[in-house]
């Protein structure tokens, strides 16, 4: 038997109030004649009833931002792009984190369908992809990911792949025939991470001439994302000294990321070795403490602010209706950065035995 669709009669019996007060709520006409508690208690019945809010006018101020984690620098300053777009649209925004827990991702999903949520914006590509692309259907998404990554998605890429690739050759160029890629969870949910490193190993297979690349990872559990502020910095650390301990012949280390690749550095540190003399150390992102003194890291530059406001200015498009005035139904918009790499002194011809 079909579900009975819950109407405005049924929200307003429910908080209280009468039909045309939650007609107005839901059109956001009028709205300072409600007080707040009024307004939420309405938005709650929506949301638990099931009414469906596509039918409503949706609230164009509020931006979902729904993003793994705040403490890597990385995804702060990708936030802070889009709350700076965000300023100029003249709309807000919310912050919802999954530390990679799928559960907390369909809780975001969920959240997104309340009314007072104009789009959602996915800092990373979704764990659930089709799980998201059903959202996009009734609330505009957009993602921020990978070239490579097929999600049926508005999406701003970055070309890991590509990033790789620099990385790799740099090495090469300066001599390094022993790299190791030193990663925290790699698999498919991570598909930044392993495009990184199909880019390294692509390149380095094509050199030959006996250069290798060898893989150091560590699962990294959703609860201990959560609880461990500092986990990147732990597991760099961890990984470099197993690298050590195992690979002794590497001369090069790239981590996944620029938080993964400061614990590489003070786990070489801490073993005894020096940076470069004995150990190059590579990352990706280009946060920005690695041009500090001291750390001057070798990095791809992914453009993050710039992609921020892209990805904030390609939703707010959405949220307005302009995109279906241009794109045929099923088309996907899809905005790339090019990758640049930036050599610091991190990086450096291989030490001779």
């Amino acid at each position: 038997m079909p579900k009975t669709r819950i109407t405005q009669r049924e929200i307003a019996k429910h908080v209280g109030v009468s039909t045309a007060s939650v007609s107005m709520i839901l059109a956001g006409k009028s709205l300072s004649r409600f007080s707040d508690e009024t307004i939420d208690a309405v938005y709650t019945a929506c949301r638990e009833l099931g009414y469906q809010t596509k039918t409503a006018k949706r609230n164009r101020s509020i931006v979902l931002i729904v993003c793994p984690s705040v403490i890597n620098p990385y995804f702060a300053t990708i936030i802070q792009g889009m709350e700076m777009e965000a300023r100029e649209q003249n709309l807000e925004t919310v912050i919802f984190t999954t530390y990679w827990d799928q559960e907390k991702e369909r809780s975001a999903c969920e959240l997104a369908k309340d009314p007072m949520v104009g789009g959602v914006i996915f800092a990373m590509i979704p764990q659930q992809p089709e799980l998201v692309r059903e959202l996009n259907e009734t609330v505009p998404v957009v993602a921020v990911g990978d070239k490579q990554n097929d999600v049926g998605l508005d999406t701003v890429d970055v070309n890991n792949f590509n990033a790789g690739v620099l990385v790799a050759r740099h090495l090469l160029e300066l001599g390094h025939r022993k790299i190791a890629y030193l990663s925290t969870s790699l698999n498919s949910e991570h598909s930044a991470r392993v495009r990184r490193y199909d880019g390294l190993k692509a390149e380095i297979a094509r050199f030959d001439h006996g250069a290798s690349l060898s893989l150091f990872t560590a699962e990294v559990p959703t609860l201990t994302e959560l609880h461990t502020v500092d986990i990147e910095h732990r597991t760099g650390r961890s990984l470099a000294r197993q690298c050590i301990e195992q690979n002794p012949e590497v001369t090069a280390m790239v981590a996944i990321n620029d938080m993964v690749a400061y614990g590489v550095i003070d786990g070489i540190k801490e073993s005894g070795f020096s940076i470069p003399s004995h150990y190059s150390v590579c990352g990706f992102d280009n946060i920005p403490p690695s041009s500090f003194s001291g750390v001057d890291l070798t990095s791809v530059e992914h453009y993050i602010v710039q992609g921020g406001k892209s990805a904030l200015r390609l939703l707010s498009d959405k949220m307005e209706g302009k995109q279906s005035r241009v794109l045929e139904s099923g088309a996907v918009v899809r905005v790339e950065y090019q990758t640049r790499l930036i050599i610091r002194s991190s990086s450096a011809a291989p030490r001779t035995e």
